[in-house]
C-alpha cells in the first residue's frame, strides 16, 4: 500500500521490543532518553549499540532523537547511527518548512 511503519520513542515507555515483533517496522527512533549525555555514559553507549546491532540484523534504520551536542553526535556516529535528528541541526518548524542552512 506504500506506507512504512516506524517505532517511536524507543527505550521509553511503551515503545518496547514487542513492537518489533507486532508491528515489522521499517524504522526503529531510538528516544532522546537514551542520547543524552551518551558520549559521557559507557551504559547508553552499550545499550545503544545493542540496540543498533539489533536493527541491522532485523533490517530496521536506527534514528537517533534528541540530539544536542557535538559529542553526542559523534558518539553515535561512532556506534554506526547515522540518522540523527535534534536541537543540533534544526529546531522543530511549523508546518513542513525547509530550515534556513
Amino acid at each position: 500500500m506504500g506506507f512504512r511503519i516506524a517505532v517511536d520513542d524507543l527505550g521509553a515507555g511503551y515503545a518496547g521490543l514487542t513492537s518489533f515483533t507486532q508491528l515489522e517496522p521499517e524504522i526503529a527512533k531510538l528516544d532522546m532518553s537514551l542520547v543524552r549525555g551518551i558520549d559521557a555514559d559507557p551504559r547508553r553507549q552499550s545499550i545503544v549499540l545493542s540496540m543498533k546491532r539489533l536493527c541491522d540484523e532485523l533490517d530496521i534504520a536506527v534514528v537517533a532523537e534528541g540530539v544536542e551536542t557535538v559529542g553526542e553526535r559523534d558518539a553515535l556516529a561512532e556506534l554506526g547511527c547515522h540518522l540523527l535528528q535534534g536541537y543540533l541541526f534544526a529546531k522543530p518548524a511549523e508546518g513542513f518548512m525547509m530550515p534556513q542552512w
